[in-house]
């Protein structure tokens, strides 16, 4: 039996009743209610509200690997309300109001999430900090939502050097992303739910899942693969999987905690245009990461990918600027994987009523919030309720497919080169790099 315990800090710190599975694999056709493909957090939050709406569905979710597996066991152990689109491109295309909604729900989101881990008793190391800002006025949204902290009162939460300031806001949680899955997982399962793991599906048509080892019959079919969706016939070009990479310390002492700050296991990024994010552990580690990987040909994803020669050291570079005292820490964890970005860098849930095929993805890495409203959206949308859910702004968006390669490959390593070198250059100027800004709307962020 395969041990995935390697494949993130938060996979090695499953209990075994969590880490051990002891599913199968499909081994014959069938027939069901609902097919999802993929059991990461969208086919799962799926299934699970589905199970809500009509618990006499019989739902078969479809995993290549385990549940879990792939992003949703592995990303920073951020549960945010941040929506990978950003409020001002979606007010221009959309409308103010529905820029607005859309904002709305993903706050929701987050308390929706806090409310099913309580209700259900999932031990995810959950905790929420109780507590842009004249962008997020101009939006409608008051200290409630996000507040401006001065220098000073930044380093009574992030002691990080040349502090000048931050944006604080309460819609965000730190967890632990593994033990949310798996828990996830079995929930379903207890609720009448089948993942067939180790079954890799290789092509969605209208009423079908084609897998390895048989075909599964479906009225619904829900695309729940994210970063994985290039392994399905025809979808190379719907969505493209960037690497983002982390690690994590040993457990650090109160003391040297104390010259960090993060009392309240507050998570933390930056507005450098390469994203940085970290977060303490529950076990007082300092889980830390960022993109810098880069895009492999032909959509590339490989185990071996999950580690990087230069980029993992220059994560704790990095981090120990920001925090000097850790630099000494001594590093237990490293690992990656891939997340998935649509052309337009535009998230989107959906159904095709005529084919009866749904989907939900693109979250840029924004995922673990995003995926739950995913899962009550394609809910709605699957058992015919017209909800607030059903009428946001990306239910329903189709995305462009990305470029042919080598066009992509060319694209994506040229912008990260460019945004990594803007960084340096916003370094040393203090100013903001236009040409950075001319990548990102090339890029459609």
């Amino acid at each position: 039996m395969t041990d995935y315990r390697s494949k993130s800090l938060w996979w090695s710190t499953l209990p075994e009743e969590l880490a051990t599975s002891t599913r199968y694999a499909l081994h014959s056709d069938i027939d069901v209610d609902v097919a999802i493909v993929g059991a990461g957090y969208t086919g799962l939050w799926t299934a699970y509200y589905l199970q809500q709406r009509d618990p006499n569905l019989n739902i078969a979710i479809i995993e290549a690997e385990v549940a879990g597996y792939g992003a949703s066991g592995r990303n920073g152990g951020w549960c945010s309300a941040y929506f990978p689109t950003e409020i001002d491109k979606l007010g221009r295309i959309h409308g103010r109001e529905s820029a607005r909604a859309m904002q709305d729900a993903m706050h929701d989101t987050v308390t929706e999430i806090e409310n099913v881990v309580k209700a259900e008793g999932i031990d995810c190391e959950w905790q929420r900090a109780q507590e842009y800002i004249h962008h997020w006025e101009q939006w409608g949204y008051d200290a409630s939502h996000y507040v401006l902290l001065s220098a000073g009162e930044a380093k009574e939460r992030a002691k990080a050097t040349n502090l000048l300031g931050a944006t604080y806001t309460p819609h965000v949680a730190a967890i632990n992303p593994a033990k949310l899955v798996r828990s996830l997982a079995n929930l379903v399962e207890k609720r009448g739910a089948t993942i067939y793991e180790h079954t890799r599906a290789t092509r969605i048509a209208p009423g079908a899942v084609t897998t390895e080892s048989g075909v599964v019959r479906a009225r619904y079919i829900v695309r729940a693969t994210e970063g994985y969706t290039k392994s399905l016939q025809g979808q190379k070009r719907k969505i493209v999987p960037i690497y983002s990479l982390m690690m994590a310390t040993e457990p650090l002492s109160n003391e040297t905690w104390e010259q960090i700050g993060l009392a309240n296991r507050e998570t933390f990024g930056d507005f450098r245009n390469l994203i940085i994010y970290g977060q303490r552990t529950a076990d007082n580690r300092f889980a830390f990461g960022g993109r810098g990987a880069p895009y492999h040909f032909g959509s590339s994803i490989r185990d071996e990918y999950d580690q990087h020669e230069s980029v993992h050291p220059s994560l704790l570079g990095v981090l120990a600027e920001l925090f000097p005292v850790v630099a000494g820490a001594t590093v237990t964890h490293t690992w990656g994987g891939p997340l998935g970005v649509a052309r337009d860098w535009m998230a989107s849930a959906g159904l095709d009523r005529q084919t009866g095929i749904a989907w939900a993805g693109g979250y840029v890495g924004d995922g673990v919030g995003t995926t739950n409203l995913s899962g009550r959206t394609l809910a709605d949308l699957i058992t015919s309720q017209d909800t607030n859910l059903t009428r946001l702004p990306w239910v329903n968006h189709k995305s462009p497919n990305w470029e042919v390669e080598p066009l992509r490959w060319i694209g994506a390593n040229a912008g990260l080169q460019i945004m990594t070198r803007a960084d340096h250059a916003e370094d040393k100027t203090g100013k903001p790099s236009k040409l950075a800004g001319v990548v990102s709307k090339l890029l459609g962020q």
